[in-house]
């Protein structure tokens, strides 16, 4: 029962997110970050207040050791360097995912008749990840401060430690409450991937693509923890990926802006 109370605080948590943002869409209250310096800290601060009690109320239910969240640092530096290799291989992943997903795209396009230039460059700003509900792109341009706290504090503290030690937190529950069935190796690749469908889902404001994408690098990172029994080299892992994504939004959003018409 322990488990099962902390299994269920971790998953409602992320579902709770998601429906925050999918209501902040609707109502067009701008992006989850705030458009300013002082927005920003005190959405981050927060943010992890929020995750911090629920996080500590499901380990008062569970008491799960550091062993069980995998928290143990191992080999001096080795996690951040392991970090940022993995950052490059998850962004290739997710580069060739994205690949796919733009060939199947532009296959429906053909399909339904929409073969001019106008025309794609009007489906691909409609389907594209909806950053704008995530960040201020204004200010990531034109807000040093702004900029320089969203590719640290929130990628690599907001996202990385939270949303890391969360996935830990999820496994760690799955195992604790079918030990049968996520206990062995294949059944810690099992957890990965509800794990992973489950943060995507905690990602529907941004887009069903975003989605997509989230769920895609979640399974990326779960199978990083699981193979080094330790957060840390997917913490940093998560933190240079969101970071370069982060640093990259302006100028891909002015690329796509710059697509020439017809």
């Amino acid at each position: 029962m322990r488990w099962l109370i902390h299994l269920v605080l971790i998953a409602l948590y992320l579902f709770v997110i998601a429906f925050v943002g999918l209501d902040r869409t609707e109502s067009a209250r701008g992006p989850a970050l705030s458009h300013t310096t002082a927005g920003l800290l005190k959405v981050t601060g927060l943010e992890l207040l929020a995750f911090g009690v629920i996080f500590a109320l499901a380990w008062l239910a569970s008491r799960a050791s550091m062993d069980d969240l995998r928290l143990r640092w191992r080999n001096h530096v080795m996690p951040v360097l392991l970090g940022a290799g993995y950052s490059v291989a998850l962004r290739m992943v997710v580069g060739i995912v994205a690949v796919i997903v733009g060939v199947i795209l532009v296959v429906s396009l053909v399909l339904t008749h929409v073969t001019t230039l106008d025309g794609l460059k009007n489906y691909v700003e409609t389907h594209r990840p909806a950053v704008e509900n995530a960040v201020d792109v204004s200010a990531l341009r034109n807000n040093p401060m702004y900029y320089w706290l969203t590719l640290t504090l929130v990628s690599f503290v907001l996202a990385g430690v939270r949303e890391e030690l969360w996935r830990a937190s999820f496994l760690a529950g799955m195992k604790g409450v079918w030990p049968r069935q996520f206990s062995s190796g294949k059944g810690q690749v099992y957890a990965v991937l509800v794990c992973a469908i489950v943060f995507g889902l905690g990602h529907v404001s941004m887009g069903i693509l975003a989605a997509s994408m989230a769920t895609v690098l979640g399974v990326g990172l779960g199978l990083i923890m699981v193979f080094h029994d330790s957060i840390w080299p997917a913490v940093f892992a998560h933190g240079f990926f969101d970071a370069t994504s982060m640093a990259l939004i302006p100028w891909a959003l002015d690329v796509m802006k710059s697509l020439p018409k017809n």
